[in-house]
């Protein structure tokens, strides 16, 4: 196996995952195997016990594993399986360490940083190594050089280049190249001084990333070569993209990425063929038509929190050759401003998952306005609990319906905490997660959109559909169109009586791709752009 090792510098969330994730796509293009993970220095065990203001949203594979948002990117991008392996964090890589300690396993030596927990770092890259037939495999290093909590990841790659030897890695470090407005020109100090850092911990980059948002003339380039000690075609330019990540693999492509990393690595590989991508950019950039979706969350302002939602509505658009433009809704606003000012000239209305009770009678009153006005209405996870809580008070008239969630004491509890949670104390990795199995009722439109009878969808909640009051919503006109195998919980609901009225316990945006939309993404696009509510847009 090759390997790829991709460090960033002089600043965060310079797009190092977007940067792997658009590698693996031209290295698969090209007809290799490859497989993608990603180290994370901080000591969260994962990242699901965090706020999305504080990392965006979780991403959550079929084994359930919580992880960094980037290995969405790893998924759309590319068709490598993921588990909970290709993402590993300090605290798992400590966890582990002081677990090993205490059943004796070091054998009386002092634990120290080096060997024993670089040790334990490069066994992940081996055990990814020893389960994957990948040609390549892409490692990301999360945060920036010079940060102390990545230095061990840093001298665990280092020693791991010296291991396997230099014909069989590549370097490939991220940097920034910031536009200085008042001296109207670019500056390479920043990248010099973060390769200068990286050289230090004794790791010298192979290709240099620059991120930018103007161009890289010849003399930028060849005065990075100079002082970065790099050859002059291994500065790759990453200009700011003018509509779409996944105009990035095109990019890199002209930049020649993937062509160096195959000649650095020794690896005969056919040019890539990227037709399809092209055609997908075009739908992308010049869509034959266009649809406005409204998006109700509580962590509007935050663009990483609902990333996948709105790829995956992305990719429904894409499906259709129809452009999606967002209206992104604060929940809390429409308590404060009414529906109709906030709501009005969407085609769908989209409430996505998310925890607390903050917004939450916005959500509900978006629900409301879906359904009494014919708008299309697609809830993920939280967003179908949302429907039931609105169809209980307004159409079964349950006063005060709530979920237990928001509402203890609430009279009429539709949704309640599911019975294998009420033991549960702790919070990290202990909600009903990963790949679960549905089954779809038999001529509903769920089934109809499927093509299926039986699907595997993935899950992240504690909070389920109260199914003593499942006669009563059926009897009202609602259909349960999905349930588990046993019937026991409810995991797809729609409205007979509507145009697209759909909501899932379930987190379908996880499994959509911009080649493959998913399903329900596909039909909900399909139904929005059809709808007498979606206005012309300019």
């Amino acid at each position: 196996m090759k390997y790829v090792f991709i460090t960033g510098g002089v600043i965060s969330s310079l797009g190092k995952g977007l940067t792997a994730a658009a590698l693996g796509t031209l290295l698969e293009n090209r007809g290799l195997k490859v497989a993608l993970q990603k180290f994370d220095p901080y000591l969260n065990v994962d990242p699901g016990t965090m706020s999305p203001f504080q990392h965006g949203e979780v991403y959550v594979l079929d084994d359930g594993a919580e992880t960094d948002l980037d290995l969405g990117h790893y998924e759309r991008f590319t068709r490598t399986p993921l588990s909970r392996f290709n993402n590993l964090t300090s605290g798992q890589v400590y966890q582990s360490v002081l677990n090993k300690e205490r059943e004796g396993k070091y054998l009386g030596k002092t634990v120290q940083v080096i060997p024993h927990v670089t040790d334990e770092i490069q066994e992940r890259i081996r055990k990814i190594s020893d389960t994957s037939d990948a040609d390549v495999l892409i490692t990301e290093i999360g945060g920036t050089t010079g940060d102390i909590e990545g230095l061990p990841f840093l001298e665990a790659i280092r020693e791991f280049y010296l291991d396997v030897g230099p014909e069989n890695v590549v370097f490939i470090h991220v940097t920034y190249v910031p536009f200085i407005k008042a001296a109207g020109e670019l500056k390479t100090k920043p990248t010099q001084q973060s390769v200068a850092k990286l050289r230090e911990i004794g790791i010298a980059p192979h290709l240099l990333v620059c991120r930018c948002e103007y161009p890289l003339d010849k003399e930028l380039r060849r005065k990075i070569s100079m002082f970065c000690n790099v050859p002059y075609e291994a500065v790759i330019e990453e200009k700011d993209v003018d509509h779409s990540i996944y105009e990035v693999p095109l990019m890199l492509e002209r930049e020649r990425l993937d062509e160096l990393v195959c000649k650095y690595l020794h690896l005969d590989a056919q040019p890539a063929e990227m037709s399809e991508w092209q055609e997908i950019i075009r739908k992308l950039i010049a869509p034959q038509h266009r649809v406005r979706i409204g998006v109700v969350g509580k962590y509007i302002e935050l663009q990483d929190a609902y990333k996948s939602v709105y790829e995956a509505t992305i990719h429904g658009g894409v499906a259709h050759d129809c452009g999606v433009v967002f209206e992104k809704i604060e929940a809390e606003d429409i308590e404060k401003e009414g529906v109709d000012k906030m709501l009005q000239k969407l085609g769908g209305i989209l409430v996505p998952g998310g925890f607390g009770e903050r917004g939450t009678e916005g959500k509900v009153m978006a629900a409301q306005y879906a359904r009494e006005n014919g708008v299309p209405y697609l809830g993920l996870c939280l967003g179908m609990q949302i429907a039931c809580i609105e169809f209980a008070r307004n159409v079964l008239e349950l006063e005060g319906a709530h979920s237990t969630e928001f509402d203890a004491d609430t009279p009429h509890p539709v949704i309640c905490l599911m019975d294998e949670q009420h033991k549960v104390t702790k919070k990290g990795g202990t909600m009903r997660l990963g790949s679960q199995p549905c089954n779809l009722k038999p001529g509903s439109k769920g089934e109809e959109i499927y093509g299926a009878s039986e699907i595997q969808e993935r899950h992240r909640h504690r909070y389920e559909f109260n199914t003593d009051y499942k006669e009563r919503f059926e009897e009202a006109g609602l259909t349960f169109a999905g349930t588990s195998p046993d019937g026991g919980l409810m995991e797809l609901i729609e409205l007979n009586d509507h145009p697209f009225f759909m909501a899932c316990q379930y987190h379908p945006e996880f499994k959509s791709k911009p080649d493959s939309a998913h399903p329900l993404f596909k039909a909900f696009i399909a139904a929005a752009h059809q709808s007498q509510h979606n206005k012309p847009i300019s």
